[in-house]
């Protein structure tokens, strides 16, 4: 391939990017598409003072939990963080900085971000502690809130599939945030679990490889699920196992 940008491990693809200070926009939703690769790879840098950009901080001990545990993050911008104890604590006790931005327009500054565009205005927000500080502007009679457009230091972002050059495709709802962090940072590392011998087709490619700088293929690891649920089991279902 004219342009091989795969890395021997996570660890190796972070050397010599990752410094104190740095905001870090990190895929995922929930626990579902996650680099935890990268995000182990990330705590073992020991890079301190960091900003965190992704949807949540994962759960206590995973994930992004990791580097709460760690505490090697200084400042959060997420949507939801209620499903980590040690993060609300942190929080609480002022040790932890958080902006917290409605899903949709979170997902827009990062889109924005990786487009060129400084800010845009939305409704979402106008009137609550969310545009606070916020210049606002009417349109047609309606106010709207200025947000700005996000752009990390460097992305942290998992694929199913991607080849040497970066092209990416995601599965199922691992797709979520992990387009929008490979866009909007300055050097973006994937994770793959499968790579490509070929290019991938452009026509299936969810991320470009012009977005990727680097590629390493994940470890082979059983998926954490958050929350587990089932349904209750019907007498009707064990006849119909027994029949």
């Amino acid at each position: 391939m004219a342009n091989d940008k795969l890395a021997r491990s996570a660890r190796d693809a972070l050397a010599d990017v990752v410094t104190d200070g740095q905001t870090i926009a990190v895929g995922g939703f929930g626990l579902s598409g996650n680099p935890f690769d990268l995000i182990e790879a990330l705590v073992a840098t020991g890079a301190r003072d960091l900003t965190i950009v992704s949807n949540n901080m994962g759960v206590d001990g995973i994930g992004l939990g990791t580097l709460i545990e760690s505490r090697q993050v200084r400042r959060v911008i997420a949507s939801y963080v209620g499903e980590n104890r040690l993060f609300a604590e942190q929080f609480l006790s002022g040790e932890l900085e958080v902006e917290f931005a409605p899903q949709g327009t979170l997902a827009e500054r990062m889109r924005a971000g990786g487009a060129g565009i400084a800010g845009f205005y939305t409704r979402t927000g106008v009137g609550t502690p969310v545009a606070e500080g916020k210049p606002t502007e009417v349109f047609d009679g309606v106010e709207y809130v200025l947000e700005r457009g996000i752009v990390a230091d460097v992305a942290l972002v998992k694929a199913h599939r991607g080849d040497r050059e970066g092209n990416l495709v995601y599965r199922k709802a691992a797709r979520n945030f992990n387009p929008l962090a490979a866009m909007c940072g300055r050097v973006t590392i994937a994770e793959v679990e499968v790579l490509d011998d070929d290019w991938l087709d452009p026509d299936e490619t969810h991320t470009p490889g012009i977005f990727v700088q680097s590629v390493v293929v994940a470890s082979d690891r059983e998926k954490p699920i958050e929350q587990r649920t089932v349904r209750p089991r019907r007498e009707t279902d064990a006849r119909e196992r027994a029949r």
